[in-house]
C-alpha cells in the first residue's frame, strides 16, 4: 500500500483487518482514538512498537513517558510536528509491508 492510499483511510475511517497492527494504532490516532492506538503499541515488543509507543505518549503530552519510549525504540525525541513524525512512521512501516 501506498502512503497516499493508507491516508485516505483517514478520510473514510476504515481500519482494514489485514494491514499491521502499528498501521492499524495510526490509524486509530488519526480518528481520535489514542486508548486504542495505545493498546496496540503497548502490546508490539519491538522497535517500532516503541516508536508508535513513544508518539502515542508525545500526542498526550506525556514528554517524561515519551522521552522512554523513544529510548528503547533507539531514537531521540523529534524535532518535527506531530503530524510529520505520523508520516515518517507510517511511510516506514508501509515500506516495511
Amino acid at each position: 500500500m501506498k502512503f497516499e492510499e493508507f491516508q485516505k483511510l483517514l478520510e473514510t475511517g476504515e481500519i482494514p483487518d489485514d494491514i499491521p497492527s502499528l498501521l492499524q494504532a495510526l490509524l486509530l490516532d488519526g480518528a481520535g482514538d489514542w486508548e486504542g492506538a495505545h493498546t496496540i503499541a503497548q502490546n508490539e515488543f519491538t522497535r517500532d512498537g516503541s516508536w508508535v509507543h513513544a508518539y502515542l505518549h508525545r500526542v498526550e503530552g506525556d514528554m517524561g513517558n515519551a522521552s522512554y519510549w523513544y529510548s528503547d525504540s533507539g531514537r531521540k525525541m523529534p524535532d518535527m510536528t506531530l503530524e510529520e513524525e505520523w508520516e515518517a512512521i507510517a511511510r516506514k512501516l508501509l515500506r516495511k509491508g
